[in-house]
């Protein structure tokens, strides 16, 4: 994996974002792609790689719901 996709993924789960979700949107070329072009973007905006992390991990978990990630928290926990 890239340095900076792996620092991408380390940034996300940092900030909450349960690592099977991540893991399925890593895996996902298209979805990565996405994922890249927006951190460039908003890189290219003057925003730090804490700052883009903590703005995607509140969107991500925002569209997941609160019963999807305790759900999640519970299958990491086993």
């Amino acid at each position: 994996m890239e340095i900076a996709i792996l620092n991408m993924y380390q940034r996300l789960r940092d900030f909450n974002v349960p690592a099977p979700v991540l893991d399925e949107l890593f895996s996902n070329d298209k979805d990565l792609d996405t994922l890249t072009d927006s951190w460039k973007a908003l890189e290219a905006d003057g925003l730090n790689g804490d700052e883009i992390a903590s703005e995607m991990a509140k969107i991500m978990l925002d569209e997941l719901g609160d019963e999807l990630i305790q759900s999640l928290s519970i299958t990491d926990e086993k």
